[in-house]
């Protein structure tokens, strides 16, 4: 099955739907970096760095009829839905682009990734409106929902809003995944424990051992100011409670030496790299990432966890099929 996928970021979302079986015809983003993280994976994908905004798909007639059109959108701002749907505010002009270039491709599905709040808050009803009207006048049948990355083997609790829209009566057959088995969750310590040993750290096992819970959701910050950290206080509270430092990422894994004392305060924690990050929003350690540190941490916080990805391609695809089956 075909896929143009939209504001591709770092390709987590991609990557999973590839897993699930569909081949990307083009990806899209704006940023350079990003694009040089698609080519470096996959020199094979179709990579155009260019804006949605003014992306023009008669440009590009073999996205036309592609089975699936995905975008895993930039998180839209409270305050830019209220009591309108038009407006200067950059993440909702990208919302209204994905509407109107499922005018002009025609995907037999849409895929919109965003915020958990998108789909369950009422600040957000006119934009939903907006969304669900242009898709009914188009003969897409759609549904709203939310997902956590955790019920599909992410470390991490991170609830994502999703809006699914098939042509004709798709969605009667479309069903939301279902979470994975108990026994196929994990947390931060069983995962990041082979990294945090790897340079001979002898309190690896006591920190994984105490660090056996869900990271809160990674943020990926600003795209253009200030450096890497874990996110806002609340969340580096949190971090700090499991011993690691959210202020900063390191360059390297602990070494034999250090001395775990979260009692000293940041002397004592110890603080994540770029690729445990990674591993945190579950990209395979061969996924490369372009750029220094702090735009490479940048781009994985803003990816939607392959797994996900994964599932959810999983759900569209048996849809899909079952609609060909009955044609």
């Amino acid at each position: 099955m075909t896929l143009v996928d939209v504001c591709s970021g770092a390709g987590g979302l991609a990557l999973g739907l590839e897993q699930a079986g569909f081949r990307p015809i083009l990806l899209l983003d704006r940023w350079d970096l990003a694009c040089d993280t698609l080519r470096l994976n996959r020199p094979n994908w179709k990579v155009l760095k260019d804006d949605l905004l003014t992306f023009d798909p008669a440009d590009y007639t073999d996205t036309y009829d592609v089975d699936l059109l995905s975008a895993g959108l930039p998180r839209v701002k409270a305050s830019a839905t209220v009591g309108r749907v038009r407006g200067s505010d950059a993440e909702l002009q990208l919302l209204q682009a994905t509407v109107l270039l499922v005018h002009a491709i025609r995907p037999r599905c849409l895929l919109v990734e965003n915020l958990a709040d998108l789909v369950t808050k009422p600040t957000y009803e006119s934009i939903r409106s907006y969304m669900e009207e242009e898709l009914d006048h188009l003969g897409y049948g759609h549904q709203w929902f939310v997902i956590d990355a955790a019920d599909f083997g992410v470390p991490q609790e991170r609830k994502q809003g999703i809006l699914v829209a098939f042509q004709g009566d798709g969605i009667t057959r479309f069903r939301i995944p279902n979470p994975v088995p108990p026994e196929e969750r994990t947390t931060v310590g069983r995962v990041l424990y082979p990294s945090m040993a790897s340079r001979g750290w002898r309190g690896a096992a006591a920190w994984a051992d105490q660090a056996d819970q869900l990271a809160p959701t990674l943020v990926g910050g600003s795209m253009d100011r200030g450096g890497p950290d874990l996110g806002p206080s609340g969340t580096k509270r949190a971090w700090a409670r499991m011993g690691v430092f959210g202020g900063s990422l390191a360059n390297e894994p602990p070494t034999e030496e250090f001395h775990w004392d979260p009692t000293r305060g940041r002397a004592g924690m110890v603080r994540l790299t770029v690729p445990q990050t990674a591993l945190l929003q579950s990209f395979p350690t061969s996924w490369q990432f372009a750029g220094r540190k702090t735009s490479q941490y940048r781009q994985i916080g803003h990816a939607t966890p392959p797994p996900v990805g994964r599932a959810l391609g999983n759900s569209i695809r048996d849809a899909l099929t079952q609609t060909s089956d009955a044609r």
